[in-house]
């Protein structure tokens, strides 16, 4: 490179090597003319605009090499997007106040169950700061479609560079070894910029660490947003806004209670997502006709179009299991929390009817963490069986006590299945009267090699009870 070289080819000679002079001659055959190009991006005139777009160029290259899915630049991107309007950081007057909201909403909680309250102080967020401390959630949950989709991403795209092979195609003259590097980056690039959009949407609207239905950290602590909670509340025409920060950390504690108390419940929702994800299918067609429509040098429109159904419509019998097993047990969660929240607000909070269905009208029309999912995961979630669920741990309650719908937790066999919120009135009264109770001593007497009773009566003839069979 020579001391009078022009940012321009500095640029091309970064991008294609040894073959920047012909990279410039079939711009220039092709009727555009570089010199002018810079000239209006200002990079002529701006040597330290040019070492930036350089760095970018090189950083670009680097942070995905080796991977699927280039983690840092989804870290990159969730932080922008989430920053995006404006992500003020939290004061310790703002901190101070919010903990003491949450204080007040666990001594609320204490009436309506026994679950204990988390131990963990509760921490209190910028948008940034909740990236910062979700994202290795995110990788664990989005990492294995999001690298199904890379790997069928850079299949197509390796076809569109084979198509060009031909010595004569200006495609291929514009490559060269390094131009093909960076577009074997494209894949993981996009990928990246996926799950970090997803990420950063999240972030701008969160108001904790458990808005997904599924905790977002790796220890049971309460997590609140101040900016999205007060964006919150601004929507809210009448409600005061401190009955609003009431009763989203009440939301927010009793997420974290449930998942303290029943530890396994955690890894059960992780366990069951992988599964799903595992068989998630890509299809071609739409992935072809997304790159075809996007073009293979726009990362940024590539992205955008993973988001027009690249998945497969049909799944397998055990997807369709696995995914019904998800929305039945993220629905379990999201009506539990529900009745306890609103049995511990109903003495306090004066809107508490007005905070409800607004929060309802929020899942049904797809909030952030519906929308996350369905991105994602392609994983829809029914707000039909939210409010059954949500309908049948209220029942519980009042008929057995709060004692009786938080026991049910304890282990994953005592919950509903889908079938059973189907008909979760006549489940709520095998509950109440005992009859699942006794039918379930007798399978675990059978498990465990009961006595004499157990060798000669259900085991020689009586047939499982389909509702309670697992």
């Amino acid at each position: 490179m020579t001391d009078d070289e022009t940012p321009w080819m500095r640029l091309l000679r970064e991008l294609f090597g040894d073959d920047a002079d012909e990279a410039l001659a079939e711009l220039q055959r092709m009727g555009m003319d570089p010199q002018a190009l810079a000239q209006a991006s200002g990079m002529s005139a701006s040597p330290a605009m040019m070492d930036h777009v350089l760095r970018q160029i090189r950083t670009l290259l680097s942070q995905g090499d080796g991977q699927d899915v280039n983690w840092q630049l989804a870290h990159d991107v969730a932080r922008g997007v989430a920053a995006q309007g404006g992500d003020p950081t939290v004061s310790a007057a703002v901190a101070s106040e919010h903990r003491a909201v949450v204080s007040e909403a666990e001594l609320w909680l204490d009436a309506a169950t026994d679950l204990d309250p988390s131990r963990l102080e509760p921490r209190v967020w910028s948008r940034a700061e909740w990236v910062e401390a979700t994202l290795p959630t995110w990788r664990s949950l989005a990492g294995p479609v999001a690298v199904s989709v890379s790997q069928a991403l850079g299949g197509v795209l390796g076809r569109e560079l084979a198509a060009s092979d031909d010595p004569d195609d200006p495609t291929n003259a514009l490559l060269g070894e390094q131009g093909r590097a960076m577009l074997s980056s494209v894949s993981p690039t996009v990928c990246g910029m996926h799950v970090g959009q997803a990420a950063g949407e999240m972030a701008r609207e969160a108001f904790g660490a458990t808005d997904l239905g599924i905790p977002l950290l790796a220890e049971a602590r309460v997590a609140i947003v101040p900016h999205a909670v007060e964006e919150f509340a601004r929507g809210l025409e009448g409600v005061d806004e401190r009955e609003v920060k009431a009763f989203l950390a009440l939301r927010e504690a009793a997420h974290v209670r449930l998942f303290q108390a029943a530890p396994w419940l955690q890894a059960k929702l992780h366990s069951l997502i992988e599964r799903y994800s595992q068989g998630i299918a890509i299809d071609a067609d739409a992935l072809d006709e997304a790159v075809r429509d996007a073009g293979v040098g726009d990362p940024a429109k590539l992205q955008k179009a993973l988001t027009r159904g690249i998945f497969a419509p049909e799944h397998s019998e055990e997807q369709t299991a696995t995914l019904e097993s998800i929305e039945t047990l993220l629905a379990l969660v999201e009506g539990w929390v529900q009745d306890v929240t609103m049995r511990a607000a109903a003495p306090h909070l004066a809107s508490l009817s007005q905070l409800g269905e607004m929060m309802r009208r929020r899942r049904a029309a797809g909030g952030p963490a519906e929308d996350t999912f369905a991105t994602l995961l392609g994983l829809e979630l029914r707000p039909r069986r939210m409010r059954d669920a949500a309908a049948m741990w209220a029942s519980l309650a009042s008929k057995a006590g709060p004692s009786a719908r938080d026991e049910v937790w304890s282990h994953p066999d005592l919950l509903p299945t889908a079938t059973d919120l189907e008909d979760w009135s006549a489940w709520v009264e095998r509950r109440v009267s005992g009859d699942q109770e006794d039918e379930m001593d007798r399978e675990l007497e059978k498990l465990l090699g009961g006595g004499a009773d157990d060798a000669g009566g259900d085991d020689a003839g009586g047939e499982p009870d389909p509702d309670t069979d697992r």
